[in-house]
């Protein structure tokens, strides 16, 4: 019996997974203007926001310490999400090109972590905090667009609050609404897990497949090989199949790193393309 549950990968194998193809894509994303770095790290890397997500949904539903783990993702979210914000206003110096990393996955774990404890307090009958968990995150982007339309003084006040304290959901491009569906999908799901799997191929192919398409499909210049070569988002569908072979274990690995890791490659990986910049770009 032991042997047969311990069967599959554990949460452990699936954030080693997730975090080699995150490293090939960001490689990708902040060495492409190299021309040297082949699409196809990008294309495996569309697998590892699905399992980062799968892993959240997962670690938020078994830990012992919601507050703490929490905690540590907007700790590292008002790191790399202020500092993005910082870039864009032009206070601190970019790459030669104009460039900067506009990774924010923290930013959607923060909003989606609100939203699992939602989730949670409907599930027990606590109405009035489990719609105002689920709804005021998703809510909130909008209802700062409307402020700063309204108001224009607002603006800046309101874009440092969103990409800081109060992050939006349309904060950065790893911060989506389709990012949010995703993970909403498997925690809502997360008692079934061929249903959750199933929900989640629906969903990613509705996001990532079906809305790019009837985009694309309006342009002249649209081909169907294009959702094979460039919009391929929707092959992060894919990462079902390491999904359904989760077989509901924590296991070793040391956590510290894993949370470290992200801010740190992405800022190693960018500062070595703007030392490497005026060698490479062209090449």
């Amino acid at each position: 019996m032991e042997q047969a549950k311990a069967r599959g990968v554990t949460s452990s194998d699936l954030k080693w997974i997730a975090l080699g193809l995150m490293v090939l894509d960001h490689i990708h994303y902040i060495f492409g203007f190299t021309g040297w770095v082949p699409e196809w790290f990008s294309m495996l890397g569309r697998l590892s926001a699905p399992l980062f997500l799968f892993c959240l949904a997962e670690g938020f539903r078994h830990t012992h310490d919601r507050r703490r783990y929490f905690a540590k993702v907007y700790g590292i979210h008002l790191l790399m999400s202020g500092l993005l914000f910082l870039m864009m206003c032009g206070v601190l110096p970019v790459r030669p090109d104009g460039f900067y990393p506009m990774n924010g996955m923290m930013t959607s774990f923060v909003i989606l972590m609100v939203v699992f404890q939602g989730i949670d307090w409907l599930g027990e009958k606590r109405w009035l905090p489990g719609l105002a968990a689920v709804v005021l995150p998703l809510a909130w982007p909008i209802l700062a667009g409307l402020l700063m339309r309204g108001v224009p003084a607002l603006q800046m006040p309101l874009l440092a609050l969103g990409y800081t304290l109060l992050p939006m959901w349309n904060s950065n491009p790893d911060a989506s609404i389709s990012v949010i569906a995703t993970g909403v999908l498997l925690y809502a799901f997360r008692r079934n897990r061929r249903v959750q799997a199933g929900a989640f191929v629906a969903g990613t192919m509705v996001f990532s497949f079906l809305l790019p398409l009837l985009l694309l499909f309006q342009s002249p210049e649209f081909h169907w090989t294009m959702m094979f070569t460039t919009a391929y988002e929707w092959y992060g569908a894919l990462a079902v199949a390491l999904m359904l072979c989760y077989n509901g274990e924590r296991g070793r690995g040391p956590k510290a790193f894993f949370y470290a890791f992200y801010p740190a490659h992405v800022y190693i990986l960018y500062a070595l393309s703007w030392a490497a910049y005026p060698l490479l770009a062209g090449g």
